[in-house]
């Protein structure tokens, strides 16, 4: 998640752990501190633009280096705050305070390594989005209450609320992910596709929200991609069908920032040529034509073969029009038919249609 939101959480975790042993601007201030210390691993350079990538949220966000760090960082606070009688409550605080952290991130879809040193696989739920005004703003408000509110009886309980209305919501994610992803499946196979339930499917939220989710279903050398309101009502969703890359692969799979892309995004990746390049994309994270990843992995030589380049992003959102696109985010999550600014729907197909892939005995009977 964003900074803002770990920082609010460490706060409102800090507070709600030390309760009235200490005063709470001092909980709010060691929690949003603590809160915010995984992610100074951004700021170490792994040599080249992959690894940067794939290495934040490892070691740091590892729930047994965080264990081992957790009583470290407790003592000082005790020392700091002068209150080392009270230090057994400053390690509860500061391991909770550590531990959410990884595990709000495990929400996102990006891939936090929480099992290190025992296992480096990144977990990602992708059921919420890395900004989310509705997570972050019952943190930040029962934290205000509670800290302005000097004094009063039960002037912790606004903290309190905050948390547990900010969990709730992630508990809702979790909801409205597998509704949307029952939702697409059911209308696959409606459509006759043999293996809509079993096709690799992502299911992310569209920024800020957790009414509009976009989809992404891998076929093999295509992948498609459509969005999906929860206020769609019984209308199939719509998708668009993309290569993938494979013959590509087939030429640089074996480079190592190859290998390390497409274990850290679960095989939701493609590969393109671009300008005497191939640039590997992480589809996990954007949306046609936009993406957050995508890596210069090789270049093109003019005898057969590669020449392997250290990774380099390219790309991003250049040219994305952000006024048109909260426009249409607006819009489509209310229920409107259409597809974002820049999105190559020409080449779309309802779920309800068959799928380019059946064979055509089956796409006769879909029919």
């Amino acid at each position: 998640m964003d900074s803002v939101s770990q920082i609010a959480l460490g706060a409102a975790v800090g507070v709600a752990t030390m309760g009235r042993r200490t005063a709470p601007w001092k909980a709010a201030l060691w929690g949003g501190l603590c809160g915010t210390l995984p992610d100074l691993d951004a700021l170490i350079d792994h040599g080249d633009a992959v690894s940067n990538m794939t290495l934040h949220r490892a070691e740091t966000h590892a729930l047994f280096w965080l264990t081992l760090a957790s009583p470290v960082l407790a003592g000082l606070a005790a020392l700091l705050a002068r209150e080392r009688d009270r230090f057994g409550r400053w390690w509860l605080a500061t391991w909770l305070v550590l531990v959410t952290h990884p595990l709000l991130d495990a929400m996102t879809v990006y891939g936090t390594q929480l099992a290190l040193p025992f296992s480096d696989w990144p977990w990602g739920v992708g059921s919420v989005f890395i900004i989310d005004p509705l997570y972050t703003l019952p943190l930040l408000i029962g934290l205000a209450v509670s800290l302005a509110r000097r004094g009063a009886p039960g002037r912790l309980r606004a903290n309190a609320i905050g948390l547990l209305l900010s969990t709730c919501y992630l508990g809702w994610s979790v909801l409205a992910q597998t509704i949307v992803e029952d939702r697409v499946r059911g209308a696959l196979a409606a459509a006759g596709d043999p293996a809509a339930r079993e096709v690799p499917m992502l299911v992310t939220p569209t920024a800020f929200n957790t009414v509009l989710w976009r989809v992404v279903v891998m076929r093999g050398e295509r992948y498609d991609e459509g969005f999906v309101s929860l206020l769609d009502g019984a209308r199939a969703p719509r998708f668009a069908s993309f290569e993938r890359g494979l013959p590509l692969h087939a030429r640089v799979r074996e480079l190592p920032a190859v290998e390390r892309m497409t274990r850290f995004t679960h095989g939701f990746w493609r590969l393109a040529e671009r300008d005497g390049r191939i640039v590997l994309t992480d589809l996990r994270m954007g949306q046609e034509p936009y993406y957050v990843f995508a890596f210069a992995v090789a270049a093109l030589s003019p005898n057969p073969g590669l020449q392997p380049l250290t990774p380099v992003r390219v790309g991003g959102r250049q040219g994305m029009e952000v006024g048109a696109s909260l426009r249409w985010l607006r819009d489509r999550a209310l229920g409107a038919d259409s597809f974002p600014p820049g999105f190559p729907a020409r080449r779309t197909m309802p779920a309800s249609a068959p799928h380019p892939d059946l064979p055509a005995s089956r796409a006769g009977a879909a029919r």
